[in-house]
């Protein structure tokens, strides 16, 4: 068995970071222009996503409606 195919990654690359939010990856890369969008992480020209900060630019971008938050 292949240890690094058993192991989720961690990081994603643009196109499936993009399809992880469910935007485009040329939405990610106007947001990196205007430097809004999630964190991400640029080693030389390549750039990575971490899935923990998608999920966390996810997270800030929730809206609880009044069912969500059980009726009172």
């Amino acid at each position: 068995m292949d240890i690094a195919k058993s192991i989720a990654p961690t990081s994603l690359t643009e196109e499936d970071a993009a399809h992880y939010v469910a935007y485009t990856p040329s939405a990610l890369r106007k947001w990196r222009k205007k430097g809004s969008g999630p964190a991400y992480i640029r080693h030389g020209r390549s750039i990575r996503y971490r899935v923990r900060d998608l999920d966390d630019w996810l997270d800030g971008h929730r809206v609880e409606t009044r069912d969500a938050r059980g009726r009172r």
